[in-house]
């Protein structure tokens, strides 16, 4: 699967990218408001690799990409939806950038092309996403996309050895056909 953007092509995981995962996904920064801590190789290498696995099953309900910089074919993040309730048709949106990287849109730009995939060619009518609100770099994403904020949850998940709050935000269908053209 290959998704192409003016800046950016999305495409599945290969086993080699762990070295570019890596670097990010070991940065504290980078990790520090995500689900998982700060990565060793090994465990970029097996976050790849069940990547990967999902990309075969049937039917498909995971797509994990790698978000790769057309110009200097460098892997830099990754953006993905998942398929949560096929009978909703709903989905979950995430996303990780190199930090080197952000501010430049490309993660607005790697999700605009998962959404159109998600809205078009899944047929989904729901799709969300969450974040610690403490994430404003995030948030803005989830704003820029024309996501609505819909919850926020007080102290809801414990991770890193403290209580975090969640936001979540959603954007409809309907919400997306009707949105401004860039």
């Amino acid at each position: 699967m290959e998704l192409l953007t003016p800046r950016l092509q999305l495409r599945e995981f290969e086993p080699e990218d762990w070295r570019w995962t890596w670097p990010y996904e070991s940065d504290p920064e980078t990790v520090r408001y995500g689900s998982h801590g700060v990565r060793s190789p090994e465990e970029s290498q097996k976050y790849i690799a069940d990547s990967r696995a999902t990309a075969v099953e049937s039917p498909r309900r995971v797509f994990d990409l790698a978000v790769v910089l057309r110009e200097e074919e460098r892997l830099i993040g990754r953006c993905g939806l998942k398929v949560v309730d096929p009978e909703q048709r709903e989905g979950a949106l995430w996303y990780i950038l190199d930090r080197s990287r952000w501010g430049k849109g490309y993660i607005t730009e790697a999700s605009e092309a998962m959404l159109e995939f998600g809205f078009g060619t899944l047929g989904l009518h729901r799709v969300w996403a969450d974040c610690d609100p403490r994430n404003h770099g995030s948030v803005r994403v989830m704003q820029k996309l024309g996501m609505r904020h819909e919850a926020h949850f007080r102290e809801n998940v414990f991770l890193k050895n403290e209580w975090c709050d969640s936001v979540i935000y959603a954007l409809l269908d309907r919400e997306w056909a009707a949105r401004p053209r860039r």
